[in-house]
């Protein structure tokens, strides 16, 4: 008598692509928790994923086991403290496999180069490669700072839907870090717009008075990343973004497919 679908083990399985179907199940889950904002119910799930609410239980029970997830009191699962480790490592990895792109940048613009990720509700910077200038911008690797003063943060959101851009900006409010920051909704979506027309971001002295940055999204990123030159507004002027902006949009395509060929 054949075995039902719901009662096939998952392991025993493999996916159309090669691989274990409880793998790819588990952490398609685990994907969406983290789109859902970090905890849902098992109906939530269901109702995304297309999975049957048996199958969902037996995964999430492996992974709270595991100590990815963890069941709230309220009976609904929560990403657990366990990722934090591999998110941590993985973000270093990514900063090193960026850097000799990033030292590339500052051989071609003679700028900073940084590589930024988008990390809950906050910018991360993950790598940096300084100017050989005496006079440049200094953000360290690790620095977390709010997309809306950032050229990072607003190349990073350019994808986002605007009803999501509109609940971070809720959650993190919008403090002015300089007199040129925008501290309206309405003024950074407006500013996105502007992003995805123009395929770039800037940063006109939003987060430190006498800098400039030009940022742009690594495409097909396997999470949100994205990299900037940043330096004195006397240097990076109108007439030199029109030279930079095509080196870094072509240095992040290349950043890109090395990503995806190393599997990262």
């Amino acid at each position: 008598m054949p075995t039902s679908s719901a009662s096939t083990t998952d392991s025993a399985k493999s996916s159309a692509s090669g691989g274990v179907q409880s793998l790819e199940r588990a952490f398609d889950l685990l994907e969406r928790m983290a789109d859902a904002g970090g905890e849902v119910g098992l109906s939530e799930l269901s109702a995304t994923s297309g999975l049957p609410l048996p199958t969902i239980h037996r995964l999430m029970r492996t992974l709270v086991a595991c100590g990815y997830v963890r069941q709230q009191p309220n009976r609904r699962y929560a990403l657990g403290p366990r990722l934090i480790r591999l998110g941590e490592s993985s973000s270093r990895l990514l900063g090193t496999w960026a850097r000799p792109y990033l030292a590339r940048l500052v051989e071609e613009t003679g700028e900073t180069a940084n590589m930024a990720l988008l990390d809950g509700d906050e910018i991360v910077y993950v790598a940096q490669v300084p100017s050989k200038h005496s006079m440049r911008m200094f953000t360290e690797v690790g620095r977390r700072v709010l997309p809306h003063s950032t050229g990072v943060g607003k190349a990073l959101l350019a994808g986002v839907p605007d009803e999501e851009v509109r609940a971070l900006l809720s959650r993190t409010g919008m403090p002015a870090a300089t007199e040129k920051t925008i501290t309206t909704p309405d003024g950074f979506l407006a500013a996105l717009e502007d992003v995805r027309q123009l395929g770039y971001a800037v940063d006109d002295n939003e987060q430190e008075i006498g800098v400039r940055c030009l940022a742009v999204p690594v495409p097909d990123s396997p999470t949100a990343a994205a990299i900037s030159i940043s330096g004195p507004a006397g240097r990076v002027t109108e007439a030199a973004t029109e030279k930079i902006v095509p080196v870094l949009q072509g240095i992040a395509v290349e950043l890109s497919q090395a990503l995806a060929s190393s599997g990262a």
